[in-house]
């Protein structure tokens, strides 16, 4: 360390948390919360959000949450106070001596559950962060406050599952075995065939490839026709691409409730890539797996490989004339969902639109829209949790409906894994039954021009009737 650097800062309040007789599990939060400010970037940006929180309220406007239940406890500001309190009181030299002069504020068992309850009621979409006059990203306090009550063994066990299965089981959140996952392929690659007229492969543990494709797994159990799309955009483009039989998982529920987790999942992609001597990470129709992906140089070094969202690459496709198509196919009026994940931070907002706008006649826009999207209503993993469905569809995702409702539209584009789930289940449970829920590719699909005619008795919905 050179002479200019400053030393960093050591948080040792665990010494004070035994003093005050401070129970098992909050001893442990806190030990935790100590190593994480100590070996991580979170100290700078807690210290700062502890000193300049207003609480003026002004989260409130943008919290789909509140908006539907008007509760107090559902105020991102309040709900993100609830750890800068405990960063306040046992990490800052003004908290230690107030408790050790008048006492005050102590981390229990019954705090913690608290935190528990009220970080898993929001999807950390970052509407908030929109409006806060200071900037304060209260999806990073809840991604950090679920960290730590990772640690303490407080997380749902639909998450807790899928990582493990994922880093201890098969190697995939939905334990599909390669010998399912190739069978599942043939039958894509028949379908191709039998409907298009195309012969299309999906190719397997090819060395030197391009690109090696990271869906989320589920799609290979329930979104066949993105998949067909995806090896159809390959074939037509030229694409260079393979699918690794060592880690073919884009999911990463880390995201959701672990950076020691997502660090060891995107260790794995980049292991998969360079294992195949290929050069770019590249996933498909998933919001959350792109995000964590686009961490890959955070956590494995600034030669981890690019990461390529396949709507960029679609697009970039289109763009360059590499797609024919039949023109504007899609009949139906279609509207796109921005999963927040991607759309956010406003990185995948406009290539999405420019595939729907060259195949539909009827495209219509959501409001709002783009990087101030309304959340599925399933985001930050909630999705995962089936107990919760009235929670997650009838009050997180009730002003969706509304949203949806709006347009008018038949049609409901949504390029995530999560969200189609989510927005399925939406539209399900207020009164929109009649609105289908595909991804992008879904739609290109049928506007690819191969060539040929597609068979007359075929209907390109056979292939996920077939699947189901």
């Amino acid at each position: 360390m050179s002479p200019a650097e400053p030393k960093p800062r050591k948080y040792s309040y665990y010494v004070e948390a035994r003093a005050l007789e401070v129970t098992d599990r909050p001893r442990r939060f806190l030990e935790t919360f100590a190593a994480v400010l100590e070996h991580s970037n979170y100290a700078v940006a807690l210290d700062a959000y502890a000193r300049v929180c207003s609480k003026c309220g002004r989260c409130a406007d943008r919290c789909q949450l509140y908006e539907t239940t008007g509760e107090e406890r559902d105020v991102p500001g309040g709900r993100g106070d609830l750890l800068l309190r405990v960063y306040r009181r046992y990490f800052t030299i003004g908290g230690r001596l107030k408790a050790r002069l008048v006492g005050g504020f102590t981390l229990t068992d019954e705090y913690l559950d608290r935190m528990a309850e009220e970080y898993y009621r929001c999807v950390a979409c970052r509407r908030c962060k929109e409006v806060c006059p200071m900037g304060i990203d209260q999806g990073l306090i809840t991604h950090l406050a679920r960290w730590l009550l990772a640690e303490v063994g407080v997380t749902p066990k639909a998450l807790v599952l899928a990582v493990r299965e994922q880093l201890q089981g098969v190697g995939n959140t939905s334990a599909i075995p390669v010998a399912a996952l190739k069978n599942t392929c043939e039958f894509l690659e028949e379908e191709l065939q039998d409907i298009y007229g195309v012969t299309i492969q999906f190719p397997f543990d090819v060395e030197g490839a391009e690109h090696v494709f990271f869906p989320a797994v589920s799609d290979y159990l329930l979104e066949p026709d993105t998949l067909m799309a995806n090896a159809a955009v390959m074939h037509v483009s030229g694409g260079s691409w393979t699918i690794g039989t060592g880690n073919y998982d884009g999911i990463n529920y880390g995201l959701f409730y672990s950076d020691r987790m997502m660090e060891r999942i995107v260790g794995r992609l980049v292991a998969e890539v360079r294992r195949l001597k290929a050069r770019k990470i590249l996933i498909g129709e998933c919001g959350h797996a792109t995000r964590s992906a686009w961490f890959a140089p955070t956590f494995c070094g600034p030669d981890a490989p690019e990461v390529v969202n396949f709507l960029q690459y679609t697009a970039r496709a289109l763009r360059e004339g590499k797609i024919p198509l039949k023109g504007k196919v899609i009949e139906e009026r279609v509207t796109y969902h921005d999963p927040c994940n991607i759309a956010r931070a406003g990185r995948i907002t406009e290539e999405p639109r420019e595939i729907l706008r060259a195949i539909c006649r009827d495209f219509v826009e959501m409001t709002p829209n783009r990087t101030h999207n309304l959340c599925c209503g399933g985001g930050s993993g909630l999705v995962s949790v089936d107990e919760i469905r009235p929670f997650r569809t009838r009050k997180m995702g009730k002003m969706k409906a509304d949203q949806i409702r709006a347009t008018g539209a038949r049609i409901v584009a949504a390029p995530c894994a999560n969200c189609k789930k989510q927005l399925r289940e939406v539209c399900e449970d207020n009164g929109l039954a009649d609105v289908q829920v595909v991804g992008v590719h879904d739609l290109l699909l049928r506007a690819i021009d191969f060539g040929v005619e597609p068979k007359a008795e075929e209907k390109v919905e056979s292939s996920s009737q077939a699947m189901a």
